[in-house]
């Protein structure tokens, strides 16, 4: 678990000095350089970072210094929640700017866009309802 946290810290300081390095040079100028530099950043603390998450589960699931089994059942029902929105906000995303530029140009089909969109956000509900699920059996 140390290892981890060192090496994602060590990551960031000497991501964050680079790009501060490079930017008082005036190598990173464009917005390419710009996207290069968050793509190597991400593609490095993020495996870094589950890696920790992952070692960090069985402590946190006998946070509580019982002998228990529910911790598991709390982490699955925090990830299907959050998983759930996290999809919900994205086909929102896609199906609210899609049926802007539908009613936009004909404002007759507004409830039938509204439908689609009233779909796309019970993904949210769907989740949250298993992870109530979840949580009555613990």
């Amino acid at each position: 678990m140390y290892l981890f946290l060192a090496l994602s810290i060590i990551i960031v300081i000497s991501t964050v000095s680079i790009g501060v390095v490079k930017l008082f040079k005036g190598e990173i100028t464009d917005s390419y350089g710009i996207k290069k530099a968050i793509k190597v950043n991400i593609s490095s603390f993020i495996p870094v970072l589950a890696g920790l998450i992952i070692t960090m589960i069985p402590q946190v699931a006998h946070a509580a210094g019982t002998e228990s089994t529910s911790g598991l059942g709390f982490i699955a029902a925090g990830l299907s929640t959050g998983l759930a929105a996290i999809g919900a906000g994205y086909a929102v995303g896609a199906v609210g700017s899609s049926a802007l530029g539908a009613v936009s140009e004909d404002p007759k089909i507004l409830g039938k866009t509204l439908i689609f969109v009233g779909l796309a956000e019970g993904i949210a509900i769907y989740g949250l309802i298993i992870s109530i699920m979840i949580l009555g059996r613990l």
